[in-house]
């Protein structure tokens, strides 16, 4: 399917061999178990400084890699002719592995409720994904998904970086329209990579599809988050019901014997 390697990559730290990605996700996927079960019975830490230091550090580096991928061309440059690039898409891959401890943060703070299946599965497999990007297609057509991913992450972790700090919170009314741009930077990779199986540009088909079909998930699995996160609960109508009366008089609700010395009067009547 893929080939033999780009040897412009030989060499590089973490590139010529598969098992330290694979080691690397699998200590990634078990710290999250070991440290559920660390932090079940402490009270959560802070953090606050090391985020605000990790979160601007993460937005730097994401600004340098938008500013260094912008100028890409889609096709599979002769060995040697962008090995900058390649460059670039080394620490594009590096920065997943950094990434890591956005969920290493969620465990030590105890946010649960954010370490989801989608958050998982996204921070995991982009990791591998792009070990296979950087030994064999990394340049051309690869620079798109960077590209949005890079500018996404600015945005991002400078919410995540403000998050943290009380008294930014109240500006911080747009993380609706955050996942909105992650949904659209997905559709637009999805586009951007059929367009290059409708009019070859000398990019791997077999690369291409999974690109897609990868894409898809995150498009299905995002689309599920947003719903659940903010769709708004049904209008409802405020309808005033007279009160439940719940009065007990020797073992009796007080309605009977409102209904019983009704009953009293009608035989004296009779």
């Amino acid at each position: 399917m893929f080939g033999p390697r780009d040897t412009r990559v030989r060499g590089w730290f973490l590139l010529d061999s598969y098992l330290p990605t694979f080691f690397l996700t699998g200590a990634y996927l078990l710290s999250i178990w070991l440290g559920n079960k660390f932090m079940k019975n402490r009270p959560p830490f802070s953090l606050r400084p090391h985020l605000i230091v990790y979160n601007l550090g993460i937005t730097l580096l994401s600004f340098y890699m938008l500013i260094e991928v912008s100028a890409l061309q889609c096709s599979v440059a002769e060995e040697g002719d962008q090995s900058s690039v390649a460059k670039v898409l080394w620490w594009y891959y590096f920065s997943k592995v950094i990434e890591f401890m956005d969920t290493i943060f969620f465990v030590l703070r105890k946010k649960s409720s954010q370490i989801t299946f989608l958050h998982v599965y996204h921070h995991a497999s982009m990791f591998n994904i792009w070990w296979c990007v950087l030994n064999w297609i990394p340049c051309g057509q690869s620079f798109f998904g960077p590209t949005l991913n890079s500018f996404i992450h600015v945005l991002m972790y400078s919410y995540y970086g403000l998050s943290v700090i009380p008294s930014m919170r109240k500006y911080l009314w747009w993380k609706k329209y955050l996942t909105q741009a992650q949904l659209i930077q997905f559709l637009l990779t999805i586009v951007h990579t059929l367009s290059a199986a409708v009019k070859p540009c000398g990019f791997p088909f077999g690369c291409l599809m999974f690109q897609s079909s990868y894409m898809a998930t995150l498009v299905i699995l995002f689309i599920n988050f947003y719903i659940k996160t903010y769709r708004k609960a049904p209008s409802r109508t405020a309808v005033k019901e007279p009160p439940v009366t719940t009065e007990i008089k020797n073992g009796f609700h007080k309605d009977y014997f409102a209904a019983a010395n009704g009953l009293q009067n009608n035989k004296k009547a009779q």
